[in-house]
């Protein structure tokens, strides 16, 4: 039996029927880890010892039958913003290079509770900033489709780990794309949840109106199974909503029939690879021939949305980051003269390039003089965008496009042109700043065989809406995975 190429939920079965222990499927994706690390450099830290105790602990749970649910013992890798208590906990950065948490965030809790075993913590661009998994302090993330390529980002560590066989599942943090982006170009499935659905407590906090944790997964049959343990309302998270309808794995229907489907043709313009545009296209045409009703149509303040996201993230970015100061926990710098230079040196030596531009342009949003004609109006044109959805979703159950508008571009190509590196998340932020969930789902290849996404877009709280379309599709396309020796 080949544990590495099952599927999480196909995992917890087998493990439920005893045809597989839990310390054999940790012991499995840990020397997938200590073959592939050293190639694709997914994780920041590996806590061996303590999943090889856990997954007895746990196997020990589940032969008692305290622990029943569908992803008991099954191996998880958390993305490094996530506090994990006990475990290194370092955001990518140098400034957090020595934090270990005293406690865990509410999404890792709710994962431990139903027995899944943290097998490490996975790189990042530092602090979520940056689009490629290249602006980390601890080196880069490579593509495990093809190496010399990006995993995406933010959450690319925990991207290329699933494609790469070093986990089943991962959790990834989304501010303006980063778990769909980086789900697109490895390959895998990745849901940015409806703000407010999944706890933020205890995760590290970049933007702190947009963030929302989620699962990147092997299909959406694990998505869903993964959303129906983190998901719930935690009262030490003020922007936690309660929620009644969290069984998301009974949106796993083939059947799309009736469903309507709108293709913003704002997302089809100028800018989006040939190849990329035909293979959304004829994903589009799958679910049509599955009975849905596929349109187009035009959803306005789609080039607003790009200095409106960056504005506003980079203006909380400014706020969350001033808690980094060399005095509570993290890096202190060694040599200073008092306690403004003792700030000044740490900070500037904790923090990377990319941080210190968005803290820059942050803090610049917010100063006296620009504040009303920056931030004020960046949270105006925010509410305008979240209009233009909603009167798309009086006409819509789904709204269908690109995730990127190309596949993973080589290592080194985007850092040297940030703003390209801005643009390539204009099919994403959007879904940010209105707080809606978004999918993203594999569904083709491009000539040089990178993967392509496809992403699924819903009203709030509408996401049985979108598993539901990207099961009808995932049952349409057919298996989609990488092949070893790739």
């Amino acid at each position: 039996m080949d544990i590495l190429s099952m599927t999480a939920v196909s995992l917890g079965a087998a493990i439920k029927k005893k045809e597989v222990t839990v310390r054999e499927a940790v012991e499995a994706a840990l020397d997938r880890i200590g073959e592939k690390e050293k190639e694709y450099h997914c994780f920041v830290t590996v806590d061996r010892e303590g999943a090889l105790g856990k997954a007895d602990e746990v196997q020990k749970k589940i032969n008692e039958g305290e622990l029943t649910g569908p992803l008991a013992g099954v191996p998880v890798a958390i993305k490094d913003n996530m506090c994990t208590e006990g475990l290194l906990t370092t955001c990518s950065s140098k400034i957090l290079g020595n934090f270990i948490p005293t406690f865990s965030s509410e999404a890792v809790r709710n994962l431990q509770k139903a027995g899944a075993v943290i097998l490490g913590k996975t790189n990042m661009d530092e602090f979520a900033m940056g689009s490629t998994t290249e602006t980390s302090a601890f080196g880069v993330t490579k593509n495990p489709w093809n190496p010399e390529h990006v995993p995406g980002g933010s959450s690319g560590g925990s991207a290329a780990a699933v494609a790469a066989g070093e986990c089943f599942y991962a959790l990834g943090s989304d501010t303006g794309g980063s778990i769909r982006q980086p789900a697109s170009f490895c390959g895998v499935v990745g849901l940015k949840p409806t703000y407010g659905t999944v706890s933020r407590y205890g995760l590290i906090a970049y933007g702190s109106s947009l963030d929302q944790i989620g699962p990147l997964c092997k299909d959406v049959t694990d998505c869903a199974a993964i959303m129906e343990i983190i998901a719930s309302h935690d009262p030490k998270d003020s922007t936690s909503v309660e929620r009644k309808d969290l069984d998301f794995t009974s949106a796993l229907v083939d059947d799309v029939k009736g469903m309507r489907i709108g293709i913003p043709r704002d997302y089809f313009g100028e800018g989006l690879d040939g190849e990329v545009k035909k293979a959304v296209l004829a994903a589009a045409k799958a679910l049509e021939e599955k009975g849905a009703i596929v349109e187009e149509f035009d959803l306005s303040l789609v080039e607003y949305a790009i200095p409106t996201y960056y504005t506003i993230a980079a203006a909380e970015a400014s706020s969350n980051l001033e808690r980094f100061d060399g005095i509570k926990y993290g890096y202190r710098t060694k040599d200073y003269e008092g306690l403004h230079n003792m700030y000044k040196k740490t900070r500037s030596e904790g923090f990377g390039a990319e941080v210190k531009r968005r803290i820059m342009l942050g803090s610049f949003v917010l100063s006296s003089g620009y504040y009303d004609a920056y931030y004020l109006k960046a949270l105006r044109v925010k509410a305008l965008i979240k209009e233009a959805f909603d009167q798309a979703f009086s006409n819509y159950d789904v709204i269908l496009g690109p995730v990127a508008p190309t596949t993973a571009p080589k290592l080194g190509e985007s850092l040297l042109d940030p703003i390209k590196m801005y643009l390539g998340d204009i099919y994403t932020i959007s879904v940010n700043l209105a707080g809606l969930p978004g999918l993203s789902i594999p569904c083709g290849l491009d000539e040089k065989g990178l993967p392509i996404g496809l992403q699924l877009i819903g009203d709030c709280f509408s996401e049985k809406k979108l598993i539901r379309a990207a099961y009808a599709y995932e049952q349409a396309r057919g298996a989609f995975g990488r092949k070893e020796g790739k």
